[in-house]
């Protein structure tokens, strides 16, 4: 039987919040350590201090985690915490991998990532899962997750997401066991053999027509049919009544993202600036040819994809219960939604029923399941259910 425990801290101190969270994790998880622990911390914390005392604490297997922007589970939410999902199972087998220098070579990386991987040549459980966390500000999270995929022989659920920093977009970090790394990655494999249940959906819509990505340069969106992108959003807030300040764009930006057109569906990206010469710069790339729409969401909106999302999730566990679930959602809809962020935690409580959860806001996020749309993310909300 599985076990989990949640635990989290509004410690300031991080010697001190990291031993309170593994005096709770051991608290919950008597007698042997946890099999796995996955922490999510803000960018106020000294890793190294926070890591070493939590590790001291409970004593984990494996540990991963990731900086984040802004952390919540079942009983908080907030900025300048950190939360820790712990599992404990002898159904279950668990490895950690980190991969450095993350933006020089994809392929490179995920091949470092899925060393310790056992589910990769043995075929002793049913099934194979990942859970990844990227330093999303190295670029090309999407080419990770399809370097993994080709790695792992399209195997493995991959839920996950981009490290964070508080909204700074600055500096990002990874964690595996004690060790902290930027231009990193970190993933976690999951083998079971009862399914573990992953759900994606997002509430946005089509706002304007479509058009064509005339020019762009990794996460710089340059022209879209042939017209600076700028006066290309500067046109659309002013023909639906929205203020736009190019040196102010981001209370815009976070109403107003773009979609790519996929067979699935749209692939939302977050524009994040106005660079000189009227390039956007979004917040993970998108490819020239591409065809884009500016979309648009509501509370309502946000909530229900939650709630879509843990519906799937917990439909793919054929009938077993969840007890715990990893929730993932993007920083740029916290910072939008305000304090209706809540509601959307709510919907993602009322469909799961009387688990637990636990997650954090990030700068993109990760999933790759059978039936749901898959790649990297922005916007989108994504739910790791576990029976």
């Amino acid at each position: 039987m599985t076990e989990s425990a949640i635990a989290y801290t509004d410690q300031s101190d991080s010697a001190v919040a990291g031993a309170a969270l593994g005096a709770e994790i051991a608290r919950a998880l008597p007698g042997a350590p946890p099999d796995a622990l996955i922490l999510f911390a803000s960018s106020r914390h000294d890793y190294p201090a926070l890591l070493a005392s939590l590790t001291a604490a409970c004593r984990p297997a494996c540990l991963v985690g990731s900086s984040s922007a802004g952390e919540f589970t079942k009983g908080m939410r907030g900025e300048g915490m950190a939360c820790a999902v712990a599992l404990r199972s002898p159904e279950m087998h668990f490895s950690a991998g980190m991969a450095r220098d993350l933006g020089t070579d994809r392929a490179v990386a995920a091949r470092q990532l899925t060393a310790s991987f056992r589910g990769i040549a043995a075929h002793d459980y049913l099934h194979r899962s990942a859970l990844v966390l990227t330093d999303a500000l190295a670029g090309l999270a999407d080419e990770l997750v399809e370097q993994l995929t080709v790695i792992t022989g399209g195997m493995y659920q991959l839920f996950g997401g981009g490290a964070g920093d508080d909204a700074r977009f600055e500096r990002t970090h990874v964690f595996c066991g004690t060790e902290v790394a930027s231009n990193a990655a970190v993933a976690l494999e999951i083998l079971s053999n009862t399914p573990i249940g992953i759900g994606v959906a997002h509430g946005w819509e089509p706002a304007g027509g479509p058009m064509r990505v005339t020019e762009a340069d990794g996460t710089r969106l340059v022209s879209l049919n042939a017209i600076p992108a700028v006066e290309v959003l500067q046109e659309h807030a002013e023909a639906t009544g929205q203020r736009f300040d190019p040196a102010d764009p981001l209370p815009f930006f976070l109403h107003n993202i773009l979609g790519i057109e996929t067979d699935g569906g749209y692939k939302l990206r977050v524009p994040l600036g106005v660079a000189p010469g009227g390039a956007i710069v979004c917040a993970a790339e998108i490819p020239v040819g591409a065809t884009v729409r500016i979309m648009r969401t509501s509370v309502a909106s946000a909530s229900d994809a939650a709630a879509r999302a843990t519906a799937a999730a917990v439909a793919q566990l054929h009938g077993l219960r969840p007890q715990v679930a990893l929730f993932f959602d993007c920083v740029a809809t916290r910072l939008r939604m305000g304090g209706d962020f809540g509601v959307e935690l709510g919907a993602l409580q009322e469909a799961l029923g009387a688990a637990d959860y636990a997650g954090c806001n990030t700068y993109g996020q990760i999933a790759r399941a059978e039936g749901q749309f898959s790649g990297f993310h922005n916007c989108t909300a994504v739910v790791c259910a576990i029976p």
